[in-house]
């Protein structure tokens, strides 16, 4: 018979902030805040810039066509985390990026969209993940 376990708050036994999860096959384990992302955002790019829904993410700036700044509600650790992105649109290949050094902080990243000719274009809808350490 399956059981249900209802809490408010897990916290780890050795580390209050680290807990561990047992994989698949039983044979490794991670580290269940790794394993989650930091921030998520669906960002409306049609007209005026705004945020669909979004999970730590405080407000977007417009830096133009195809540049967007993504600020943070929560700072991550440091600069060096990983944010992936999607556009949704139509036309050629699209190409969309947060590898720059310019605009990557502890409370924000810079999300750049380019279609299949290089140059920074503006789509229907901008998707982004952040993964790393919360400061």
């Amino acid at each position: 018979m399956a059981s249900i376990l209802k809490v408010d708050t897990l916290t780890g036994v050795t580390t209050a902030g680290s807990i561990s999860v047992t994989g698949e096959g039983n044979s490794t384990t991670t580290n269940l805040q790794q394993g989650l992302m930091k921030s998520w955002v669906n960002i409306d790019i049609a007209g005026t810039v705004s945020v669909n829904d979004s999970l730590n993410v405080g407000s977007i700036i417009d830096g133009g066509a195809g540049v967007f700044n993504v600020v943070l509600s929560n700072n991550m650790n440091n600069n060096i985390y990983s944010s992936v992105g999607v556009v949704d649109g139509t036309g050629l290949t699209i190409n969309c990026h947060t590898c720059q050094t310019d605009g990557r902080t502890t409370s924000q990243y810079r999300a750049y969209t380019f279609n299949g000719s290089g140059s920074a274009t503006d789509y229907t809808c901008l998707l982004y993940q952040t993964a790393g350490d919360l400061a």
